[in-house]
């Protein structure tokens, strides 16, 4: 029970409600009002022409301003509007009656505004129309007056393009104020006849516009032609997932926003398992690491991030230990609970002979080899068949995959990490490796990043790789960093709760064309209608929906013509744009 001392503050605090919703300072001229820091005007629709078009009003909705706007519809009495149109209907043919008797040619206007009030009177009799009276009033907010005279004229143009011609309140600014607030209170009371067709036209609900005042340009919002612009950082995070069938235009669509991050000096890293981003990175002066049991480029998962000032050196270590612990499971395979045990205790033998322990300062000490990991094991009572399955990759056929000093920088601004030339059975080891290269990296220097893994289901179907990427999505952003997973296999990627972990923990997601085998399980976890399910089925190369929170909007993603030739993974355009380089190298010779 609460105490009488709580009551009294409770009623305190709703008392002065008004006082903590209400803005600093609030001043009223003729023809603006300043609140707070904002300057503010509010104009009301006047005239309307004889036909509205549909989504007359879209425009307004879709502007790139803050607006209120409040619209009071008001049902009239049939009756009344019944009377009113025949008295108006009688002083109409007075008129062309006495112009008549006075020789005068018809009036094409009048003429026009009888047929228009029989009209009217039928549907109105009939019971197929109502009459209304209309308001629509707009207030928008600026920084200063002239940027306020500045969205006037652009609010003044869209509607007066389309003969509706607005007004300012003037000397009724404060009454205009409160008529936009969310308390539908009609001060200003200026409204417009209207029956129920026009007045349809002015539906409010249209689709959602993606554009900011800053960011990367993503494509083209297909129901209204805006751009779909914005800086995926300023989110609450910069995650993001793409899902999308073979040919769809996935990779076209990163690869794009990969070129216009870059000019705004973000550090892109990629997983390729396939080859496809080597061209962008070779035009681009990007690094290209390949990552094969033959190649001379390694890296050594036993690599330890250095602890940022805020951090504790033994809780890094312990979280390092952990994520080594998931690459040596999906190395060795199934492990009883007793290995488990075993393996974390070698794992702190083996760090220990480095002079490598949780309480001290490993920020420049040599880190061990999976070598030596092996030697303690081959020590330890328990561990004999982890020894001999780990042995594959230390002396065996696999030996010069993992068992190297690290030789790979990350200093470029695009790396890519191709490995395409990988055993099938290892890229989901290599593809573990990599990122937890690249996550040391990341906790190691704080830098804005965007980290790629195209074809993430490869790594998703083991549960640990999904672990892996499902913790990474969740702490990318206290490091600056985004994580875009991209996918042809939805099926595989939302089977696990890990999955479902990192679309949910993605700010943005893209879906392209689907498969018909695929497309239920998108309808179901994307809540999509009918209409939009089979739009993904039908969908066009570069066609897809993008979810930007609970909005959601159809984008085509265009390309100038030098990104174009840059970022296509079109193999017979691929083949043109070689041709043409080798016939340029035998003009210049």
């Amino acid at each position: 029970m609460a105490n009488k001392q709580d009551i009294q503050l409770g009623d305190a605090s709703v008392k002065k409600m008004d006082e903590l919703l209400a803005p600093e300072a609030f001043s009223v001229s003729p023809n603006y009002m300043q609140v707070g820091n904002k300057f503010a005007r509010t104009i009301f629709l006047a005239t309307f022409p004889r036909y509205l078009q549909t989504n007359w009003f879209s425009p307004i909705l879709n502007l790139d301003r803050v607006l209120d706007i409040s619209i009071f519809i008001l049902p009239k009495n049939t009756a009344t509007v019944l009377k009113q149109l025949r008295d108006q209907l009688a002083r109409l043919q007075s008129q062309t009656m006495e112009e008549a008797s006075k020789g005068k040619v018809r009036d094409p206007m009048l003429e026009t505004a009888m047929q228009d009030i029989e009209l009217l009177r039928d549907k109105l009799q009939q019971g197929t129309d109502k009459f209304f009276e209309l308001g629509v009033y707009i207030t928008y907010y600026e920084n200063s007056l002239k940027e306020l005279d500045e969205t006037e004229n652009k609010v003044r143009g869209l509607l007066e393009y389309q003969l509706v011609f607005p007004k300012s309140a003037i000397f009724r600014m404060g009454e205009g104020f409160t008529s936009t607030l969310p308390l539908n209170e009609d001060k200003l009371n200026v409204h417009t006849s209207l029956n129920t067709e026009p007045l349809s036209s002015i539906f409010p609900f249209v689709s959602f516009d993606l554009t900011s005042n800053s960011g990367i340009l993503y494509g083209i919002n297909t129901h209204n032609n805006s751009l779909v612009l914005f800086d995926r950082f300023n989110l609450e995070n910069a995650n993001a997932v793409v899902f999308g069938k073979s040919g769809g235009g996935k990779s076209y669509t990163v690869k794009l926003e990969i070129l216009r991050s870059l000019i705004f000096g973000t550090q892109v890293l990629i997983i390729d398992p396939e080859n496809e981003y080597k061209y962008l990175s070779d035009t681009i002066g990007g690094t290209s690491v390949k990552i094969s049991i033959n190649s001379d480029q390694h890296i050594n998962p036993f690599d330890l991030p250095v602890p940022k000032p805020d951090e504790s050196p033994a809780d890094v270590f312990k979280s390092h230990i952990l994520s080594l612990t998931g690459l040596l499971r999906l190395i060795l395979g199934e492990l009883t609970p007793e290995e488990v045990s075993i393996l974390d205790e070698a794992l702190i033998q083996t760090y220990a002979l480095k002079d490598i322990v949780p309480e001290s300062d490993f920020s420049k000490a040599s880190a061990p080899l999976l070598s030596d990991l092996q030697n303690v094991l081959e020590g330890l009572t328990g561990a004999e068949s982890m020894a001999i399955r780990l042995r594959k990759y230390t002396q065996g056929t696999f030996a010069g995959f993992l068992n190297r000093p690290t030789n790979v920088a990350l200093d470029n601004q695009m790396v890519v990490f191709s490995i395409r030339d990988m055993e099938e059975e290892l890229r989901p080891i290599a593809m573990y490796l990599v990122l937890n290269h690249i996550w040391t990296a990341m906790r190691r220097t704080l830098k804005k990043r965007l980290l790629m893994i195209d074809e993430a289901w490869w790594l998703m179907k083991y549960p640990i790789g999904a672990d892996f990427i499902a913790n990474i999505a969740r702490r990318a952003r206290k490091y600056y960093a985004g994580l875009t997973t991209i996918s042809q296999d939805v099926s595989v990627f939302l089977a696990s709760e890990a999955g479902k972990s990192v679309l949910a923990n993605s700010s943005i997601q893209v879906l392209m064309k689907q498969s018909p085998s695929t497309i239920d399980i998108v309808q179901q976890t994307f809540n999509l209608t009918d209409a939009e399910k089979y739009y993904l089925l039908e969908a066009r190369v570069g066609f897809g929906l993008f979810f930007l929170g609970q909005n959601h909007i159809g984008i085509r993603v265009v390309a100038s013509y030098a990104e174009d030739q840059i970022i296509t993974s079109d193999p017979k355009q691929l083949l043109e744009i070689e041709k043409a380089k080798e016939e340029w190298a035998k003009l210049r010779s």
